[in-house]
């Protein structure tokens, strides 16, 4: 490709991420907000200026093992073209679009994996697939929520153990300044993670096209145009999903969401620093459960619940077969033109 033309095609695809990136932060911005939002703790024009910051600084908090995962362990990086990296992009992009206008919570770090899948199996069938990256990653879509469920849930029944003799008021009062703490240390994972993904995409087009040289890494451009669209798709917010996520599926006060909250830190703090990405959403959906389930089973609208799971079983493989149908679009064009 001559270098005039790979140049401009280069920037428009690293726009194309960001772009993703900034829908990402607008899509999942209920995955920060939701618990802090819908206890009242905080009004939501201050809430998303709240979770945007702490997204865009975590990349001072966290080494970049996700980005390395997906720009390596996902699909072979020698497969890699500029028009695997669109369509990749096209099928997450549109797969989060349709999730955000019907209001569906589905994960858009699986839409980008299920986009990148889709696309190194148009190009070159299953040899493109990096198996062990690939299963981690799935099996991260059970293990998440549950691992999300479960912290939730010890921490609800340790908390309500600590504070026994106090009165709801007292303990109220306290959670409600103690949710402040959860929301930062969930947003600061939720950037952590999720900002990666895009920026594992970017260094592993710019690998391919020759500009790191002869190995692969993640430039503080990078890291820093990432953190920066997933903020400012924080801050405009994703009502719909908010609304979802913080009374459909079940009620929550300040000590249940401070209890959400720091279970679903935990768990992506953990999965961040194991490389392994992880869906904000499953894991903030899980702890939400295992609080409202704390209370009683019947708290939780499990129909709703089991929903929200059908939609990230099928998320995957409609982000790679939109991926895959954009991959032979983009090549059927390019060998016309």
């Amino acid at each position: 490709m001559d270098v005039a033309l790979a140049l401009p095609l280069l920037v428009g695809l690293i726009g194309v991420a960001l772009l993703f990136d900034f829908l990402n932060g607008l899509h999942d911005a209920a995955n920060s907000i939701a618990t802090i939002v819908s206890t009242r703790v905080l009004r939501p024009q201050y809430a998303v200026f709240w979770a945007a910051f702490f997204n865009f600084i975590a990349f001072l908090f966290f080494g970049l093992h996700v980005a390395e995962t997906l720009g390596t362990g996902i699909i072979d990086p020698a497969i890699v073209t500029p028009q695997v990296i669109f369509a990749a992009l096209i099928g997450a992009i549109v797969w989060n679009v349709v999730t955000w206008v019907f209001g569906i919570p589905s994960s858009s770090s699986h839409a980008l994996v299920g986009g990148l899948v889709g696309a190194g199996l148009a190009k070159t069938g299953l040899s493109a697939i990096v198996w062990s990256g690939l299963l981690k990653t799935a099996a991260a879509i059970v293990m998440s929520p549950m691992i999300g469920f479960l912290l939730a849930l010890f921490l609800i029944l340790a908390v309500t153990w600590i504070f026994i003799r106090q009165t709801p008021f007292a303990v109220d009062r306290s959670f409600r300044f103690l949710q402040f703490v959860s929301a930062s240390l969930y947003s600061l994972g939720h950037g952590g993670n999720d900002a990666q993904k895009t920026m594992g995409i970017i260094a592993v087009l710019l690998y391919s096209q020759g500009y790191l040289g002869g190995s692969f890494h993640v430039p503080l451009w990078v890291v820093i145009s990432c953190q920066a669209a997933m903020a400012l798709g924080t801050l405009f917010g994703g009502w719909r999903i908010v609304h979802t996520m913080g009374s459909k599926i079940t009620r929550l006060n300040p000590m249940q969401g401070f209890c959400a909250e720091t279970g679903g830190a935990l768990t992506l703090f953990g999965a961040t620093w194991l490389g392994i990405p992880v869906s904000t959403t499953h894991t903030i959906t899980g702890a939400i459960i295992g609080v409202g389930a704390a209370r009683r089973v019947s708290a939780v609208r499990w129909g709703l619940a089991g929903n929200i799971v059908v939609a990230w079983i099928i998320t995957l493989p409609a982000a790679a077969m939109i991926s895959a149908l954009a991959f032979w679009l983009v090549t059927g064009l390019s060998a016309v033109f």
